[in-house]
């Protein structure tokens, strides 16, 4: 009965139309101008926690000891270690070499190193470097009957119920006996499996004679031994010149099969924030983005009251959710982190003779650094819930809104038959191949085929019959076939988008439009520009359709529906007198509903 009383009365007037869309603008270019303050707030924060000197740090002990070569052996460095012997060359060359630096290159000492070494003269040893070991018990996997006259040991993979507790080899010192864990470093994710903390642990000397001699006893007494699973090199550097600490560990994992694995990690974070006074503008930031922060949560809450139920249908309010539950999450990574480091820091740095363990200071302040790159990455992405102001971007947007069904039916078919060539490569060539070693590695191979990257003599040699078979249907299927299904429904509903643009069928609030248009008001208002007739501001809209070759009847019956619409909004939705009010009549509703059914048919 309401809204029949309300139509009677002639529905909304164009005064509280214009008035709701001034309301509009102001609201929406408030928000905006807040949003972008508070964007340009997290860019700089961001870019302020990122040092280019990161990158030459890490480079710079990447190739102090990844790339150099062992004595007598320029084809072998830490990175094609493939056997023990190879292992302990590094360890009494590359490694010594890299971590013991105590004089300059013309023997003269000319600064008190204090007890410590200076990595290529200016990067600090902290403490001293830690080696730790895991190992497998013996008999964790069974061998066939067969075989077992001619093989009775057996180790299994690592696994925290395979692991070897025991005392072993000389059983003196501590890399002889197994050491439980005493710090919260997180566990190590590797080629082939994931290792625990804790283990035969050792820790270097000061000096690099006793060091080399160590490793010479511990290689002589055969420390690594068949149930070895992984050996872990960890220590840690801080140069003063950039503030910077780079937390280094190398990892050579023994695979069940036999043989060596090395993969490492180069860690370079600024533990200490506020040194400088660009650290204290930072800071300034900061505690600017923890304001934003609270406004922007108190309004989605009074969204969230006066829309209800409502407020969740939106897809930039569940935008909004996301992109506050990743501001939290920093900040309580941020406050997590600040609260270890001063709590940690001073207890590392006290004694000079023991292994600091700055992994896991590194490890959280990665999380954060991670966190942070996924909220500004969604916080850009929230710039396209204001695209309206543009025509190009308001057309992109309803571009991807129309065929967003079309692209889900698409892409269920083409992720079917994506899986299934995923699976049969993975099952032909996976032995044999890198690329389809595993079942992921098969799925991102696929990809790069389609980006034309391929190693199609490597699935040739694999396999004669099923390798050239496997690749051409692949290419013929997904990329000639799905791919150009994929554009054409893109490049068929961007037709449809862009025709009904240039015959007027737009949203009705642009935003770009409406700033323009309060410009001019503006400028009538200030006497700086003439005003002018409504008729002169109309731009015909048969002008851009014709520009766009479509057919003149096309054009026709698009103006006769303006008109018509136009004649029904001055009857109707007039609210100047009650009194003029009139009741539509037959002929004008058979007329609009043969006018509409005309039109959509046609269109």
């Amino acid at each position: 009965m309401a809204e029949a009383s309300r139509w009677h009365r002639g529905g909304t007037s164009i005064h509280n139309l214009q008035y709701r869309n001034e309301v509009q603008i102001t609201t929406t270019l408030q928000e905006l101008l807040l949003y972008f303050i508070f964007l340009i707030n997290l860019c700089i924060l961001t870019f302020g926690m990122v040092n280019p000197h990161m990158y030459y740090l890490n480079k710079v002990m990447s190739s102090l000891f990844l790339d150099t070569s062992v004595p007598d052996d320029e084809r072998t460095n830490f990175k094609s270690i493939r056997s023990i012997t190879d292992f302990w060359k590094f360890m009494e060359g590359p490694l010594l070499d890299g971590l013991y630096w105590d004089s300059w290159y013309n023997n003269q000492k000319l600064y008190d190193l204090k007890n410590s070494s200076r990595i290529y003269y200016e990067n600090i040893l902290l403490g001293v470097p830690r080696v730790r070991q895991l190992k497998v018990r013996n008999n964790t996997c069974k061998v066939y009957s067969s075989f077992q006259s001619l093989m009775s040991e057996c180790y299994d993979k690592y696994a925290s119920e395979n692991e070897d507790l025991a005392d072993f080899g000389l059983r003196v010192d501590s890399e002889w006996k197994y050491s439980t864990s005493n710090t919260n470093s997180p566990w190590h994710w590797g080629f082939v499996g994931v290792y625990g903390n804790g283990g035969y642990i050792f820790t270097l000397s000061k000096s690099k004679s006793e060091t080399k001699n160590k490793f010479i006893d511990l290689r002589l007494n055969s420390w690594i031994t068949r149930g070895t699973r992984v050996i872990f090199i960890d220590f840690s550097l801080y140069n003063a010149n950039v503030n910077l600490f780079c937390i280094i560990r190398l990892v050579a994992e023994f695979p069940a099969t036999g043989g060596i694995l090395t993969s490492w990690q180069l860690y370079s974070v600024k533990l200490l924030r506020y040194v400088s006074y660009y650290d204290y503008f930072i800071a300034s930031c900061e505690i600017t983005f923890c304001i934003f922060l609270f406004v922007f949560t108190t309004q989605e809450f009074k969204k969230m009251k006066e829309f209800k139920s409502d407020y969740f249908k939106s897809i930039w309010n569940w935008l909004e959710l996301l992109l506050l539950l990743l501001c939290f999450m920093a900040v309580s990574f941020y406050t997590y982190c600040n609260m270890q480091i001063f709590l940690l820091l001073g207890q590392l740095l006290k004694s000079t003779e023991k292994y600091p363990d700055f992994y896991f200071l590194a490890y959280w302040h990665i999380y954060y650094n991670n966190i942070i790159a996924i909220t500004i990455f969604f916080a850009w992405i929230k710039i396209f819930k204001f695209i309206s102001f543009n025509k190009t971007m308001s057309q992109l947007s309803s571009t991807l809104s129309r065929c967003m069904k079309d692209i889900v039916g698409f892409a269920i078919m083409f992720f079917i038959i994506f899986f299934a060539y995923a699976q049969l490569g993975f099952l032909v060539f996976g032995s044999q191949v890198d690329d389809f070693s595993t079942f992921q590695n098969s799925i991102f191979a696929q990809f790069r085929i389609v980006l034309g990257d391929f190693n199609f003599a490597g699935i040739q040699q694999a396999n004669r019959i099923l390798g050239p078979i496997y690749f051409i249907t692949f290419i013929f299927f997904v990329f000639f076939v799905l791919l150009n299904m994929f554009l054409a429904i893109i490049n068929d509903t961007y037709s449809e988008v862009k025709a009904d643009y240039s015959i007027g069928r737009r949203p009705d609030f642009e935003l770009g439009k409406m700033l323009i248009k309060s410009y001019h008001n503006a400028l009538e208002k200030l006497k700086l520009r003439k005003s002018q007739k409504n008729e002169d501001n109309i731009i015909d809209l048969a002008e851009q359709p014709r520009r766009e070759n479509f057919d003149e009847n096309e054009i026709k019956r698009a103006k006769q529906m303006k008109k018509w619409k136009e004649r029904l909004e001055k009857k109707y939705y007039s609210t100047e007198t009650q009194d003029d009010y009139q009741p539509v009549t037959q002929q004008e509703f058979r007329e609009a509903g043969e006018r509409i059914t005309l039109y959509q048919f046609k269109t």
